[in-house]
């Protein structure tokens, strides 16, 4: 391996290492709940809006960062991210207060939406442009992995050392990808990169992606929100047995994320038709037979492997069709996933009374299908060209543009 590939898969991996860190911080108070709330002697709801909080400020901030860094070389906006997010968790670490701690959860925050906005144009710009969907996929990995990996051991660590702990385990990670990202990855214009514009940019089909984001994000999360009050008291598993089935959920997940980003660049509209039409069959098997457990853990399964490759399937159609430049793409895109998850929630929240827990399955996954009519009727409603003559001069095409050295 030459030094120039050696530096660019560990620009690469720290990248990946950066999505895990900033995925577990978001998600990892839910898992410490009980300890943060008697800690700091707040109520458990309270603790509920550091996860609640977080997803809002990236949703509000992703698009306004993304378009005052533009002109930025991502080095330093990468390395001013994690920087943020290195001392942002040892604010939590030795947070007094609940206040405090929450100022540093929005603070991080806004480190995250801006790293998922230069992420991918970063990575997929590191190497040649027929690669693309599988330098994606591993960064999409090391997020999925903090679902499966990341929180619950910092869970684990939090019951045996206390809720500090595993963020004394976060700064530590982050500090090294802010180290590897600083010293190794090139300081060059971000539009230089063939990562930087949409290959096929469309108006139309760049909304249609969004939408589809949206929806079926909606669709996923009305179910998921509530699959604990489904596997318990529906299909009538214990307690301790969803820990194993959310792991296997997990598991799936990272499977599923490595087998969509082998065929991405060869079929990026077709992925992304695939993992959405698959979660819609896996809630609605998750509503049909509730009751049968061999047939649940079947559909969990499948959801896990197709709902977790559908925000990287959009992330790699934004790449294609983004009309301007892509940083903005994938700044709308996590905005978009983002409120999906909030309304998602909400949705399943109001059928949950009326419909019960097996309901709010079925719900979601009339959601997912109606997510699933938006992309596959995409020749329909993406019917305008977009973007116009890119600022830069350059062919919308990567072909011949340089891989980053």
């Amino acid at each position: 391996m030459s030094s120039a590939t050696w530096r660019r898969v560990t620009v690469l991996l720290a990248l990946a290492l950066s999505a895990f860190t900033f995925n577990t911080t978001e998600n990892l108070p839910i898992g410490l709940l009980p300890l943060i709330s008697e800690d700091l002697d707040v109520t458990f709801s309270s603790v509920g809006y550091l996860v609640t909080g977080y997803g809002l400020t990236v949703a509000v901030v992703s698009l306004p960062l993304a378009q005052v860094t533009r002109d930025l070389p991502r080095r330093w906006v990468l390395t001013g991210v994690l920087a943020v997010l290195v001392m942002s968790t040892l604010v939590s670490i030795v947070a007094a207060s609940y206040w405090v701690l929450l100022t540093a959860r929005i603070a991080t925050a806004v480190a995250q939406a801006l790293f998922w906005a230069v992420m991918a144009p970063v990575a997929v710009g590191l190497f040649a442009p027929e690669v693309r969907g599988r330098v994606i996929a591993v960064m999409s990995v090391g997020g999925s992995l903090a679902t499966v990996l990341g929180v619950p051991a910092g869970t684990w660590l939090g019951q045996q050392g206390g809720w500090r702990a595993p963020f004394l385990v976060l700064t530590a990670l982050s500090l090294a990808a802010l180290v590897l990202i600083a010293a190794l990855l090139p300081t060059s214009r971000p539009q230089d990169s063939h990562g930087a514009y949409g290959s096929a940019p469309h108006t139309g089909r760049f909304v249609v992606t969004l939408l589809a984001t949206a929806v079926s994000v909606t669709g996923m999360f009305a179910g998921f929100t509530y699959v604990v009050q489904l596997l318990t008291d529906v299909t009538g598993f214990t307690d301790e047995t969803v820990s194993a089935l959310l792991f296997v959920f997990g598991l799936a997940g990272i499977a599923g994320v490595s087998g969509v980003g082998q065929i991405l660049d060869r079929f990026p509209n077709g992925s992304l038709v695939l993992t959405i039409g698959l979660q819609a069959v896996a809630l609605l098997g998750l509503w049909l037979f509730a009751t049968e457990k061999v047939a649940v853990i079947a559909m969990l399964a499948l959801l896990g492997a197709s709902a977790a490759p559908v925000f990287m399937a959009t992330q790699a159609r934004i790449l294609v069709v983004a009309p301007g430049r892509t940083e903005i793409g994938f700044a709308a895109n996590s905005a978009a996933f983002n409120v999906g998850i909030a309304v998602g929630a909400a949705v399943g929240g109001l059928v949950l009374a009326p419909l019960g827990a097996r309901g709010v399955f079925g719900i979601g996954a009339l959601v997912t299908f109606a997510a699933l009519a938006v992309v596959a009727g995409e020749s329909l409603l993406a019917d305008r060209p977009g973007g116009g003559p890119r600022p830069d001069g350059q062919p919308s095409s990567p072909a011949g543009r340089k891989v980053a050295t």
